[in-house]
């Protein structure tokens, strides 16, 4: 139990991070950092991955797997809106 409350408490500060971050980037930046949250949701997947492999409490499953999902629709949609964004600078014939 112990475990889970800390597991709880990271996944509860990285939340209120990750939209007090987000918050704050103005819209015009909004686009081109997309690529660059690409990134970080990888890194979240990974790490959802490795606690989902190191640990057998149910709530901490259910809670990893609700970020590989997330991250997962967040990467796949920064992949789309980049590409719609590099789309505008090609050449029109």
């Amino acid at each position: 139990m112990e475990q889970f409350v800390s597991y709880l408490t990271i996944f509860l500060i990285a939340v209120f991070v990750g939209i007090e971050v987000i918050n704050r980037i103005p819209p015009l930046l909004h686009t081109p950092l997309m690529s660059g949250s690409n990134a970080i949701s990888g890194i979240t997947i990974i790490g959802a991955i490795l606690t989902l492999h190191t640990t057998n409490h149910w709530i901490i499953q259910v809670l990893g797997f609700i970020a590989i999902v997330a991250a997962t629709i967040n990467v796949i949609g920064g992949f789309v809106v980049t590409h719609r964004m590099l789309g505008m600078f090609k050449k029109k014939d």
